[in-house]
């Protein structure tokens, strides 16, 4: 009788897989995740090598097998194992985390720009987190050197720019040179920065034609027979509020308006409403036209309108900017300009993943809105 030789069971099996990767250096050892599983539990309960398991649960780019994904995830979920973000992040260099910067995260302006963020997000595998910055240059500071340390893909910004001096030896405004070295130091260690509107030249921007959208707003006051106008702004060189004033003030002009009085403040309602009540204070016609910078800041000079017992509408007009989803809901609807802010979100994202993605093809387009906060003038 022929004796057919045994396998020897002692000997290591060998995973197709990593055979076929062989050239790759070994995965370091991964620490203890929930209940102390690491990936070389997941890798001895699932039959493969430790580098197959790191590959499929640490999102390598290299392919693996679906048999050998397949039983590695299952695995994984039967153990409780969940994947170390940190040593993700230091083995790559990056982790798979987007950062959204806003000002504020109850304003509706800035809720519907997360919304596109996080739908690009997910189509991208990626995580979003948010950090509020308070419309302060040092907050947002000392928010990108804390993010830089978890290593994120991207960084958006979207609170709005404040500009630079425009002299050399008038001094920067509070924070904002620390702010600028944090955004030069997450770029040097690989992260893409994106701004959305009006940003630094070297950085990639999302464009929103503040001026052009505003100039059309106010040629459309004008046409409606306003021949005075009320702006309530927000300080003096933040970008947007600065793009939008201008913009108005040259269509109400064009259009046959005859005077704007500019009130400052912020981006807030509490802002809005505080100006409107400076502005009554000083003497309003009637048949004056009062745009906000916002739809959050035009909806509190509607709110102080009503408290000096004035109309809205028909008395004073008032307009706004954003196109938020309350402006149609208030009394009278708020006339507007419509920016589609979740497709903002949404391109500010793509800017972030696509090494090919073009500014000038984003199609952030604008559309001014008339309802009854402005009525034609009899």
């Amino acid at each position: 009788m022929t004796e057919r030789a045994q396998p020897d069971l002692s000997a290591p099996t060998v995973d197709p897989a990593a055979a076929a990767a062989h050239d790759s250096p070994p995965a370091p050892r991964q620490p203890a995740g929930p209940g102390g599983v690491t990936l070389h539990d997941v890798a001895r309960a699932a039959g493969v090598s430790l580098a197959t398991a790191s590959r499929v649960l640490n999102g390598s780019a290299r392919r693996v097998a679906d048999s050998y994904r397949e039983r590695v995830e299952a695995a994984a979920r039967k153990l409780g194992y969940t994947a170390n973000l940190s040593a993700q992040a230091t083995a790559r260099g990056t982790s798979n985390i987007i950062a959204l910067l806003v000002a504020d995260i109850a304003d509706p302006y800035f809720g519907q720009i997360a919304a596109g963020v996080a739908r690009g997000a997910d189509e991208a595998g990626l995580v979003l987190t948010i950090a509020i910055t308070e419309r302060d240059a040092r907050r947002e500071a000392a928010l990108v050197r804390t993010l830089r340390g978890q290593r994120p893909r991207g960084l958006i910004l979207a609170a709005s720019r404040t500009a630079a001096a425009e002299r050399p030896e008038e001094p920067e405004p509070s924070g904002q040179p620390e702010l600028r070295r944090e955004i030069e130091a997450f770029a040097s260690f690989g992260g893409r920065v994106v701004a959305i509107g009006r940003g630094a030249p070297e950085l990639r921007s999302v464009p929103i034609d503040n001026f052009g959208a505003a100039r059309n707003l106010g040629l459309a006051m004008a046409g409606r027979g306003y021949r005075r106008a009320v702006v309530l702004a927000a300080g003096v060189g933040v970008i947007s509020s600065d793009d939008r004033l201008a913009g108005f003030t040259a269509g109400f002009a064009e259009g046959g308006g005859k005077g704007v009085e500019v009130y400052r403040g912020g981006f807030t309602r509490e802002a809005g409403w505080q100006a409107m009540r400076d502005a009554l204070a000083a003497g309003i016609e009637p048949h004056t036209v009062v745009f906000g910078v916002s739809d959050v800041v035009a909806i509190g000079a509607m709110s102080a309108i009503r408290d000096a017992g004035r109309r809205v509408g028909d008395d004073i007009a008032v307009c706004g900017f954003d196109d938020i989803a309350t402006s149609r809901d208030v009394t009278p609807a708020l006339s507007t300009v419509h920016i589609p802010l979740e497709d903002v979100g949404y391109q500010a994202l793509r800017a972030i993943v696509d090494d090919d993605w073009d500014a000038q093809a984003a199609g952030i387009t604008h559309q001014v809105v008339l309802r009854d906060s402005t009525p034609p003038v009899r």
